[in-house]
Formats: structure tokens, sequence, C-alpha cells
């Protein structure tokens, strides 16, 4: 795979990801007949919630992709990140609905790694880039 197919590979799973989370919330609003906000259901405020974060952090995780493999940066990195952000945000879904009691924990300190991993891994890149 090439780097930016690679990107796109974690860009695809993050797509398919927005409207599983979607379906989530539109289901008990649906179900519950709420038209707007979170009615004062708790269910519904987590399901928005963690849709809400998902697209809160997602454009970020997915820019310092791009970023990384416009600097060359090597293949496994960019798995690593790609498939970290990706498993936090499904973790801390599954958390968000209490499947998961630890999910919402384990989900936001993986995200949490990955901007300051890729953050890190950018500039390394830009400081040690020696044109030729």
């Amino acid at each position: 795979m090439t780097l930016f197919q690679i990107v796109a590979l974690y860009i695809a799973l993050n797509m398919l990801l927005a409207p599983l989370l979607m379906y989530r919330v539109g289901k008990i609003r649906l179900g519950e007949k709420i038209s707007l906000g979170d009615g004062g259901n708790d269910l519904m405020l987590s399901r928005i919630r963690a849709h809400g974060n998902f697209t809160e952090n997602a454009p970020l995780a997915l820019l310092g992709l791009i970023g990384l493999a416009m600097l060359g940066a090597h293949p496994i990195a960019l798995h690593i990140f790609g498939a970290a952000f990706f498993i936090g945000r499904v973790l801390h879904a599954m958390g968000m609905a209490g499947a998961f009691s630890q999910g919402r924990l384990v989900g936001t300190l993986l995200t949490l790694i990955t901007f300051i991993g890729q953050a890190l891994y950018i500039l390394i890149l830009i400081f040690t880039f020696s044109a030729a």
C-alpha cells in the first residue's frame, strides 16, 4: 500500500463509523419522539455526545495522517496512528453506551496518544527533513 492508500483506508473506516453513530442517535430520537436536543433522556444525551465527540476529533486525527503521508512517514506509523484513533473512537462510543465500562477512558487515551504522537512525529519529520 502507498502512504496515501493507508490514509484512505483509515478515512474510509471513520466514514463508516460516522453514520453508525448517527444511526444510534436517530434510533433513540425516533423511538422516544425527541425532535430536538436530548429531551432529558440520558441515553439520548450519551449517544449525542458519542457522535459529537467523534465529529470533534476525527478531522484533526485524519488531517494528522494526511500530513504524515505528505512528509513521507513510515507506513507502520500511519497504521499505528490510524488504527489507534479508530479503535479509540469505537471504544469511546461503546463506553458512552455502557457496553464497555472502561471504553470511554481507553478511547479518550487512545485519541490523546494519537494526537500527541502525530504532532511529535510531524515535527520530527519537518525539522529533520533534508532537501536533496
